[in-house]
């Protein structure tokens, strides 16, 4: 099966090819046959109802400075397209909204992972609290007195911008600190959203553990491990990556979540534990592939080809 495989995704240029996620799929779209190119997603136009792309064909290899070349400017009719990858990095805003209702008119004619509507519908923090019982408890609020409520009951928070990603404006605040009223105007000014709290967890000091799901089955994970004095895991704040196995909780909490990954087309999905609890359900841009691939001596983006491939071949043989 040779397909053409159009990835919207950020500069090539900047990506980090030890731990990017993307690069990975990429290379191993390319040692199947695969046809690559890549485009931004500020170059989709939509016009009488065709989405088009400007795009280049792209190639890749795993060496850093010289890792990939970009042909001649193309105009790509994404209807003809046999697969996206939607792999942008967040921040999960309009732009990215936008991005996703384009998308949806090439939707049912491409194979787009993740299925466009569901990562509209989808986002990390908000998407979690659709699976009762598998939060620590949480807050989405913009309302001062019901976050000083719930300070006092549960003492020690995080607080955090709901729609933000890879750790930044995450704030941890213990009982004593002063600090709740200074950044609440601080977010406020930032943000027009809801604010997101939650109890904080102590065994985020044991580590944060990425679960990667491929149509709602865990195939891998990594634990990553905070620095000394930070309350953030992610690892380009410096958190460490640490061979893990998943425990018979994180096995029900995927198990829970599973059939619905399934069922909206999330084929690729990073979900997020700490301790016992679900904190985020990561359906837009996933990492975490390289560093279990490392850990564990596995290829997780063969994994993900192995379930594309699936799904098109089962929509060509109803076609």
């Amino acid at each position: 099966m040779s397909l053409t495989v159009a990835i919207q995704m950020d500069s090539m240029e900047r990506i980090n090819i030890e731990a990017d996620s993307t690069f990975a799929l990429a290379l191993e779209a390319q040692a199947r046959g695969h046809r690559l190119y890549h485009y931004f997603a500020r170059d989709l136009t939509l016009a009488d109802g065709a989405l088009t792309a400007i795009a280049r064909p792209l190639t890749v290899k795993r060496e850093q400075g010289r890792h990939f070349e970009l042909g001649k400017v193309e105009t790509l009719d994404l209807a003809r397209m046999d697969v996206v990858l939607m792999r942008q990095d967040p921040p999960f805003d309009m732009a990215y909204i936008t991005a996703t209702h384009l998308l949806e008119h090439v939707r049912g004619k491409t194979l787009i992972v993740n299925d466009p509507v569901a990562v509209r519908n989808a986002p990390e923090k908000i998407f979690a609290t659709h699976f009762p019982g598998l939060m620590p408890e949480t807050l989405i609020t913009s309302d001062r007195a019901a976050i000083e409520a719930f300070r006092a009951k549960h003492g020690d928070i995080i607080l955090k911008p709901l729609f933000g990603n890879g750790g930044v404006g995450v704030f941890r605040l213990r009982p004593e600190d002063e600090n709740l009223n200074a950044l609440l105007e601080i977010f406020t000014q930032l943000y027009r959203e809801p604010i997101i709290v939650q109890r904080y967890l102590p065994a985020v000091r044991e580590g944060d553990k990425r679960i990667i799901l491929i149509e709602g089955e865990p195939v891998g994970a990594v634990l990553r491990v905070p620095a000394k004095g930070e309350a953030r895991a992610n690892l380009h704040v410096g958190g460490t990556a640490k061979k893990t196995s998943l425990t018979a909780r994180e096995h029900d909490i995927c198990a829970a979540i599973g059939p619905t990954l399934r069922k909206l087309g999330l084929v690729f999905v990073g979900i997020d534990v700490i301790g016992d609890y679900l904190t985020e359900i990561n359906v837009t841009s996933p990492t975490g592939i390289q560093e279990i691939d490392r850990l564990d001596k596995v290829k997780l983006e063969a994994l993900v080809w192995d379930a594309i491939e699936k799904r098109l071949s089962k929509s060509a043989a109803k076609s």
